[in-house]
């Protein structure tokens, strides 16, 4: 009991400590933000939501108009209100709304990143993985380039490759492409290397090659959850390719950009509607998906015991 009590006042020792260096860090950081905002920073903290109350479209009626590209009766000439100059026709009268439009590009940008990304990942991860290559030059190469194209977020990848290759979608799908391969390929080899190593003897002993040791012995064991990394990351790149967008990456990222910039309030509410119910349908029908790949009894560990 005695041995416990010293435990408890150790712990909230600790923990006292913590909450004086946590408070001592954010009170130098507003400190740093406000001298870096010449002073301005504590002045402008009354006028935080201004913005928002001052940005309110003429009408609620006017999101719905600039989501599905419709006539306004406030149109007068100007980019604000003319929603039906951006329409895609497919044919003389058929039509799809811009953003509807750009917000395809940026789930197609995601998925065609995440299929590229998990690709090269999983060819990777076996020559990454030490029960299968062990501990030599071959694992730490492949681990440093693996680290290296994680190292650096989409967005700054996606930077550069605008000022080499212009904007557009090409530049965000590379660059989402090169982070997803460094992410999910720590992710696949982590998930290899905790793979059952007793069918792998089983082949060795009947003289297996290392690909058929592979194919057989590894993959069955780790394709469930190498499936169910890529989609929660599929999730993630959709959310990257919206923010990469905002600088040339082209899709609806780069539309919100302009709109929010023009000052253009029904269209930027009405891309906000969007991408919350794109990321809100995606993610939930990648959990249904996940759920019927790998099985619902894999998202009830726990659960008995609770």
């Amino acid at each position: 009991m005695q041995h416990y009590r010293q435990q408890l006042r150790t712990r909230r020792v600790y923990t006292a400590i913590a909450i004086v260096v946590f408070l001592a860090v954010l009170i130098a950081s507003l400190k740093f933000a406000n001298d870096a905002n010449a002073g301005k920073f504590f002045e402008r903290l009354p006028y935080f939501f201004d913005f928002i109350r001052s940005f309110v479209p003429d009408s609620p009626m006017e999101i719905v108009r600039a989501m599905f590209d419709l006539p306004s009766p406030y149109a007068d000439g100007s980019l604000k209100y003319n929603y039906t100059a951006d329409r895609h026709y497919i044919t003389d009268t058929l039509y799809i709304p811009n953003f509807i439009y750009q917000l395809v590009i940026t789930i197609n940008i995601a998925l065609v990143s995440t299929i590229i990304g998990a690709a090269l990942a999983f060819l990777l991860c076996f020559f990454a993985s030490t029960n299968l290559v062990g501990a030599g030059a071959t694992r730490f190469v492949v681990r440093r380039i693996m680290e290296v194209m994680r190292a650096f977020p989409e967005i700054v990848i996606a930077g550069l490759l605008t000022a080499i290759l212009s904007i557009g979608p090409i530049a965000a799908i590379i660059a989402i492409t090169v982070h997803t391969v460094g992410a999910l390929g720590k992710l696949f080899f982590e998930v290899v290397e905790n793979s059952d190593m007793k069918p792998d003897e089983g082949l060795r002993a009947a003289g297996a090659n290392w690909v058929e040791r592979v194919r057989f012995a590894i993959v069955p064991q780790v394709l469930p959850n190498f499936v169910s990394y890529t989609l929660l990351r599929a999730e993630i790149n959709v959310r990257a390719s919206t923010i990469i967008g905002a600088v040339g990456g082209g899709g609806i990222g780069e539309v919100f950009r302009l709109a929010i910039g023009r000052d253009h309030a029904a269209k930027t509410y009405a891309i906000i509607i969007l991408l919350l119910v794109s990321i809100i349908i995606i993610d939930q029908f990648s959990a249904w998906l996940r759920r019927r790949l790998i099985g619902q009894q894999s998202f009830e560990f726990g659960r008995g015991a609770a």
